[in-house]
């Protein structure tokens, strides 16, 4: 507890002579004073920092310190303060003119590699992948290494996706996999609850799943420079070079995976203030009876103030691998950056009171393990396309995760294939321009209409519907997705939106639920339902182009010229990818 310690006062004795009375009048008003100037923790406060935190780690929900939290809310306390204008940002990247072997720096450069990938958490993966096709891949990671204690939850065809790769084998799954749970459900504040089997249902451990892929990324003759932070890239005609703190590297490639707060992202988007944010809350808690299902999403209550702002809050758990009474519980809801947002503190101060009743225990009871929280921004342009010759981004800083997901892991197994073979040939064929660098991270419908849910999702601050209206809504659409089947509900749940499944899904709630249509159109907006249309129409033209132009134009590939041909595929990876059929069941 903080006591402030006022300084003596300009001509006045610190130690004056004074009488009984005086002295009782003095120690009266010195507690009084005190009691004061005492900074009273919050409940968050107590909590973390009776828990003893080991360091931090790079990559989304790597910290978990009280100190963490606390910068992270300035962070986020500065991107809601910010202006909707673009800004001049720092330069990270530098185009210059001529050959890096001509320049002066061409020898000081430590080592020259094809492909260098900033940010080791996630870009281990795409670095591991490219090791093992035969290129020479180095990291450079601001931190150590390893991935944080808090586990991820994913499902087995997911990881599945590493092992087509090649960097995992199915041996590796059993071993990184530390709970299953099952069934899952999705629930919206006592309108019934709908339970499904094998969606995210696995509890997997990132200390050992990064382990594992970076033991194998090192014997592919992988190199990782820990503790090195990027200062700058500068573009040359035939390299880009690193400037690290104390190293240069040079490398046909830079591969961005610094994630939502990438430097290099904040220059390309010139700080523009995010289109929407995921926040998110919650611990891992030790003291649950009842812990063998998880939630995928869940809500138990209807629009509710917290800060300055209305917000709908929901809920994902699942059991923890640390022990049979360990459970997860994450608190997330969708606002748009705007002063007066609520600051994570806050949501954890309300995360606390409401755990109590949708976990049906008492945080006094329970043996809190770590504190957890993050701040996840989506834009509507995403993904986001090559700005710069020789530099690609990749994971959450290309934006092609959902923007209704927190963390872009799933999306990553889902994307790995593709990047990866696209990337070796992009490199293979000297194909580093932006343009070409570009169709790796193409337009995708499926990503775009998903803006939709996001808006539907999120509390308007001066609403004309009803408080318990997204549940209603939440709901209608679940129950129409179960009752069409598992070819709808289980993409959806994974973060893929296809055309034939959504537009069932619509129809079948417009019929079903005619009375909630105009508060649709309350709650999101006319602008937004006609810019959601266009990309509806697309998601059905890609849909079209992937079922029957593709079958056509896949043959001919061989007869183009290396050029034309990456191209192309890249093209007809945007199709099937941009309409979700790459979603097998």
């Amino acid at each position: 507890m903080a006591l402030l310690q006022l300084p003596a006062i300009s001509g006045i004795s610190k130690n004056p002579k004074l009488g009984p009375l005086a002295h009782g009048r003095t120690r009266t008003a010195s507690r009084t004073l005190c009691l004061q100037t005492q900074a009273v923790p919050s409940r968050t406060q107590r909590i973390m920092e009776s828990i003893s935190v080991g360091g931090e780690v790079g990559g989304a929900g790597g910290a978990y310190s009280y100190s963490a939290l606390k910068r992270l809310d300035q962070v986020w306390s500065s991107i809601c303060s910010a202006q909707n204008v673009v800004q001049e940002p720092k330069q990270v990247v530098s185009t210059l003119p001529g050959s890096f072997r001509n320049s002066d720096v061409a020898d000081k450069a430590v080592d020259a590699f094809d492909v260098v990938v900033c940010g080791g958490t996630l870009g281990i993966f795409i670095a591991t992948a490219l090791s093992s096709k035969g290129l020479r891949v180095a990291i450079v990671e601001k931190n150590v290494l390893k991935g944080r204690e808090q586990e991820w939850n994913i499902s087995r065809k997911e990881l599945l996706e590493l092992v087509k790769v090649g960097i995992l084998v199915e041996d590796d799954i059993e071993q990184v996999t530390s709970s299953k749970f099952n069934p899952n459900r999705c629930g919206f504040e006592g309108k019934g609850d709908i339970w499904v089997e094998n969606i995210l249902n696995l509890g997997i451990s990132p200390a050992k799943l990064i382990e594992i892929v970076k033991n194998r990324f090192i014997s592919l003759g992988g190199i990782i420079f820990e503790g090195n932070s990027l200062s700058s890239v500068c573009i040359y005609e035939d390299t880009a070079v690193a400037q690290l703190e104390e190293k240069i590297l040079s490398s046909r490639l830079i591969i961005d995976a610094m994630g939502n707060f990438s430097p290099v992202v904040r220059q390309i988007r010139r700080r523009r203030k995010p289109d929407g944010v995921c926040l998110v809350v919650g611990s891992c808690a030790r003291g649950f009876s009842n812990n063998t299902t998880s939630d995928v999403i869940y809500s138990s209550s209807s629009v509710n103030k917290i800060g300055n702002s209305e917000v709908q809050c929901f809920w994902e758990a699942f059991p923890a691998g640390s022990g049979p009474r360990d459970r997860t519980t994450y608190m997330f809801t969708y606002v748009e950056p705007q002063p007066g947002s609520p600051k994570l503190e806050e949501l954890l101060e309300e995360y606390w009171e409401l755990m109590q009743d949708y976990q049906d225990v008492r945080v006094d009871d329970l043996e809190i393990q770590r504190v957890i929280y993050g701040i996840f921004p989506t834009y509507r342009d995403s993904p986001l396309p090559a700005a710069f010759n020789r530099v690609l981004q990749f994971g959450d800083a290309s934006g092609i995760q959902s923007p209704v997901s927190f963390g872009g892991f799933g999306s990553l197994t889902r994307h790995l294939e593709r990047l990866s073979n696209g990337i070796y040939e992009a490199i293979d064929s000297n194909l580093l321009d932006s343009y070409n660098l570009s169709l790796l991270n193409p337009y995708m419908p499926n990503l775009s209409t998903s803006w939709l849910f996001q808006r539907a999702m999120s509390a308007k601050q001066q609403s004309n519907v009803p408080p318990d209206f997204i549940n209603e809504l939440l709901y209608a659409n679940f129950q129409s997705m179960q009752k069409l089947g598992e070819p709808v509900i289980r993409p959806f749940l994974q973060d893929v939106v296809q055309f034939g499944p959504l537009a069932k899904t619509l129809g079948l709630v417009m019929l079903s639920r005619p009375q909630i249509l105009p508060s649709i159109f309350k709650q999101v907006g006319f602008p937004v339902l006609v810019d959601w249309s266009g990309h509806f129409a697309m998601l059905g033209y890609y849909t079209f182009l992937s079922t029957f132009a593709e079958p056509l134009i896949r043959p001919l590939l061989s007869s183009f010229s290396p050029e034309m041909r990456y191209q192309w595929k890249r093209r007809l990876e945007a199709w099937k990818y941009g309409a979700g059929l790459d979603y097998e069941l």
